[in-house]
């Protein structure tokens, strides 16, 4: 099956449609109330916070969605999350056009996860180096590369920590045409360093930006970070760049649009 719907979202949850399987998760910014309260029990499966994370009842077996012609490995991680983040939907086509109209462009993608971005500007004929500091997280975006037959693609696989990786990127000289991160609030590395996002990221960018090219394309800038509103995501990613920067929330589009995390976007024009 096709695609993703928010099918509704209240009382601090969200119904969506995964392909094949109706899900409940937490939806912490869904303060309203149900649109649509006989649908939730056709759920097969919720997933809950109190007490121990867990889902009910579980889905044991990965499926596969289609958004936009890309493929994608979905499963049920022990976070809620299960491989994929649709309110990202609109930056991929982003990407693609961005790519699509500067041809065959280099591209860094930071906290790459299972490679939603990196398959976008893939697919457009960019090379991508795609760093995440999970190795499963990276073995899974390579799962869903070779969905899309894209397993000879030119795309770098990276397994570090990202300012590790930035400073040496630094000191060999390369650089990129464009640069996507989608930082987590905390995290850590691929030997147990920590990133929190409000200590870090001022150093991150600061990276980042020694290794855009001389004529870079664009930057994209996401998070799900509390506080990072559209405004405070424009004046970070403007300070890194400059020139004409745009920002907003991403969202999980329904009857009731669901906020679901802050993007700020600056092409070259």
């Amino acid at each position: 099956m096709k695609d993703y719907l928010l099918i509704d979202s209240g009382n601090g949850r969200k119904l969506e449609q995964f392909g094949k399987h109706l899900l409940i998760r937490p939806a912490s910014q869904a303060v309203w109330e149900p649109s649509h309260p006989k649908k939730w029990a056709k759920a097969a499966s919720q997933f809950s916070r109190e007490g121990p994370m867990k889902w009910t009842p579980a889905i044991q077996k990965p499926w596969e969605i289609e958004i936009d012609d890309c493929k994608f490995k979905l499963q049920t991680t022990d976070f809620g999350h299960l491989g994929i983040f649709p309110e990202q939907k609109e930056n991929w086509r982003w990407i693609r056009d961005q790519v699509k109209k500067r041809g065959k462009i280099s591209v860094l993608n930071l906290f790459a996860y299972s490679g939603a971005s990196t398959l976008a500007a893939a697919m457009e004929s960019a090379s991508v180096c795609h760093l995440d500091a999970s190795k499963g997280m990276c073995s899974w975006a390579r799962e869903n590369a070779a969905l899309n037959n894209l397993e000879k693609a030119p795309i770098r696989w990276i397994v570090d920590d990202a300012e590790k990786f930035l400073l040496r990127e630094i000191k060999r000289g390369n650089k990129y045409d464009a640069i996507i991160l989608d930082p987590p609030s905390f995290g850590r590395g691929a030997k147990g360093e920590v990133f929190k996002i409000e200590e870090n990221l001022p150093r991150l960018l600061h990276y980042c930006k020694q290794i855009l090219s001389d004529r870079p394309a664009f930057v994209l800038f996401s998070c799900h970070t509390p506080g990072y509103t559209p405004v405070v995501m424009h004046h970070i990613l403007y300070q890194m760049v400059g020139g004409e920067v745009t920002s907003g929330e991403m969202l999980l589009e329904g009857d009731l649009p669901l906020p679901s995390g802050t993007y700020a976007r600056w092409e070259n024009g």
